[in-house]
């Protein structure tokens, strides 16, 4: 059968325009139509958790609250600010049976201390309860004081049992504070969560540590680094799928007769770090790595820096000791 010349022209309009719509409606159910009218906009989210002020940054609008709700659920397992936590009930009774996020959690804070040469250890919250941080009352302890809260110190007093997931203390009166890897181990679980659902590009920064999934529109996260009391960038990172965590003796500390006294307790001598150091960034894959080494780089001082480029060869190491001199990247 012969259609007219004007009969095909308008037979192939009708077939183009069905296909059109068949793709059209396929796009739309798998996102990519979604994603092509989205290119280029950026949501941002923000709450307080884990004692500070947690900023979402993603192309995805959801990506906040799969952020928060995770983070959310880490703090009510290792805050030690909460009665119910379990890193609450084990420093009361000293033995727990432990969930596998509480569990693996310290168990990597037990492998990193080997690593730092005991620089990072997790069980220096009564020498950080001694010097009034924990309850904003400072003081200066004697010496005698000192000495017997570093009795009860060390992550060697530390008993992990695989088989059951307990965790126990070797010595009375212990106490662990995860202030110096929880937060970091929270934010490598929201990425995990993140991933699970789909998200390849999101910026998360929870009070000055930050972890970059992905890119930000195919180029790489921009993050301002901080380095003293002043609001005043020292200068910027790029990251893709890298965690960078900033300590420093300018976040916390308190003056005594004319000294300054950091949070940031070295667990080796029982008194504030004295490593020389102003402020340390450090990059890893890991945020709960670059949390923990960024600690532990403070306290070790610059003298500690080539045992740790050693021992954590991926990582990026950023330091500034004092106002006048300030060092490049350690690659």
């Amino acid at each position: 059968m012969a259609f007219n010349k004007k009969t095909r022209i308008f037979l192939a309009v009708i077939l183009v325009a069905g296909w059109s719509l068949a793709l059209g409606y396929q796009a739309l159910n798998s996102g990519c139509l979604t994603r092509f009218f989205n290119y280029g906009r950026i949501y941002r989210d923000n709450r307080v958790l884990m004692g500070t002020f947690w900023e979402v940054t993603s192309p995805e609008k959801r990506a906040g609250e799969i952020v928060f709700s995770e983070a959310s659920r880490i703090e009510k397992l290792l805050s030690k600010y909460n009665a119910s936590s379990e890193v609450s009930r084990l420093n009361r009774t000293g033995k727990i049976k432990a969930s596998p996020d509480t569990f693996y959690v310290i168990k990597r804070a037990q492998e990193l201390s080997l690593r730092t040469s005991g620089a990072f250890d997790i069980t220096v919250a009564p020498l950080v309860d001694l010097w009034g941080f924990t309850d904003r009352k400072f003081r200066v302890p004697g010496n005698t004081e000192i000495e017997s809260a570093m009795k009860i110190t060390g992550s060697d007093k530390i008993v992990l049992h695989e088989k059951d997931n307990m965790i126990e203390f070797k010595i009375p009166g212990m106490e662990i504070d995860l202030g110096g890897i929880g937060k970091g181990f929270a934010l490598d679980c929201a990425v995990k969560k993140l991933k699970e659902n789909g998200i390849a590009d999101c910026l998360i920064n929870a009070g000055g540590q930050v972890y970059a999934l992905g890119n930000k529109f195919g180029a790489p996260w921009k993050v301002a680094v901080q380095t003293s009391a002043k609001p005043e960038i020292s200068g910027t990172l790029e990251l893709t799928d890298e965690s960078a965590s900033t300590s420093g003796d300018y976040e916390q500390f308190f003056l005594k007769d004319g000294k300054s006294y950091s949070h940031i307790i070295d667990p080796r001598t029982g008194y504030p770090a004295a490593g020389g150091i102003t402020s340390v960034t450090v990059t890893a894959d890991s945020a709960l790595e670059a949390d923990a080494l960024s600690t532990a780089v403070f306290i070790l001082g610059e003298n500690g820096l080539p045992g740790l480029k050693a021992g954590f060869p991926k990582s990026r190491f950023y330091i500034r000791q004092g106002r006048a001199k300030e060092k490049q990247p350690e690659q």
